[in-house]
């Protein structure tokens, strides 16, 4: 009889093979430069955590208008994706695999973060309510978008294709699409946020077929085998709803398995929705996140609910995770007050 893997064997997803099972969860920290390109600061802050199985970047969007967040870093310019291969070479150079998180805010930001010209696009122009932070003028609401005409659906398709293939030419192991969390793949797929009457919104099949051809786009770009796809079934975040997630889900994992994805990431968060139970529905690889510790997933490994964990909090202040667990070490605790601030502290400067 076969012994169940632990957070410490190592897993190879789809083209890329990683040494542990315990991942580094995508954590925006807005410390990207001016032109929102990563500097030597980013690539020492990933080559810290190199110990990880895998590093699942923070979030990277794929077109000035996918920028939602102050200091969030794009994939976009020569500047830019020259310091992502500064990061994946640090990372690389300390025998670490690094995937890079593509990430379109759509209708999740506000002008005061993004580049004069560019807008902010949704499925629908329905506002979210909340605020987003600034540096130009603090808390700002967030902007009122353009509902996306089917050339602007199919010009961002093909940037999302263009970053991952920038990504890989950065030195990347792969790629995973922000499918959560109210960004662009969740605003068409949701009820709430997709009032749509073309072939991109109204019955399930049309609201999930912008993240299919997002994934189709960057699969024809790189390969499906480096390739994966972030989800929260039943999600709020970002004033987000849809009439039946575990419908719309289910109809996404259904459509996703002839593809052959590296990995599908799932938050496990209880939002009326058994998102463990939808996860076993996916073919390959499946990542579970949120508040595991080596006990809990090494649980949800030998129950074959997961292949992989992946940490989010517990890697800010220990870059050395996989040593900390090692060793029964106990955890050191972040700076909150810094997660988001520019500059070392609360960065780079943990032991």
């Amino acid at each position: 009889m076969s012994q169940s893997p632990t957070l410490f064997d190592p897993i190879t997803l789809g083209d890329i093979a990683c040494k542990t099972r315990i991942f580094m969860a995508p954590m925006t920290r807005s410390r990207a430069n001016e032109a929102d390109a990563p500097t030597q600061m980013n690539a020492l802050y990933y080559a810290q955590r190199a110990s990880a199985g895998l590093i699942i970047t923070e979030g990277v969007y794929p077109n000035f208008d996918g920028k939602g967040y102050v200091r969030s870093p794009g994939i976009v310019t020569n500047d830019q994706i020259a310091g992502w291969q500064k990061v994946a070479d640090a990372v690389h150079a300390k025998g670490g695999k690094i995937v890079m998180q593509i990430m379109h805010c759509g209708r999740i930001g506000s002008y005061h973060n993004k580049a004069d010209g560019t807008r902010s696009l949704a499925p629908s122009a329905i506002k979210a309510k909340g605020e987003i932070y600034t540096d130009a003028a603090g808390m700002a609401e967030f902007d009122r978008p353009e509902e996306m005409s089917l050339a602007d659906i199919e010009q961002t398709i093909s940037d999302y294709g263009q970053a991952a293939k920038n990504a890989i030419n950065a030195g990347f192991d792969g790629v995973e699409l922000h499918g959560t969390s109210g960004y662009l793949p969740a605003q068409f797929l949701s009820t709430g946020t997709n009032k749509r009457t073309d072939k991109y919104g109204g019955t399930l099949e049309k609201r999930l077929r912008f993240t299919v051809d997002v994934l189709a786009a960057m699969i024809a770009a790189i390969g499906a085998g480096r390739v994966g796809l972030r989800i929260c079934p039943g999600n709020p975040f970002n004033d987000l709803t849809d009439d039946n997630p575990e419908e719309t889900f289910r109809g996404l994992i259904q459509a996703i398995n002839p593809m052959k994805l590296a990995f599908l990431h799932v938050i496990r968060m209880k939002a009326g929705v058994d998102n463990i139970a939808l996860a076993s529905e996916f073919d390959g690889a499946v990542i579970l996140n949120d508040s595991y510790d080596l006990q809990s997933g090494n649980r949800a490994l030998a129950s074959g609910q997961a292949d992989a964990i992946s940490f989010g909090r517990p890697y800010i202040a220990n870059p050395n995770l996989t040593e900390t667990f090692k060793h029964g070490l106990a955890l050191s605790q972040p700076d909150y007050k810094r997660l988001y601030t520019a500059g070392p502290e609360g960065y780079v400067d943990y032991d």
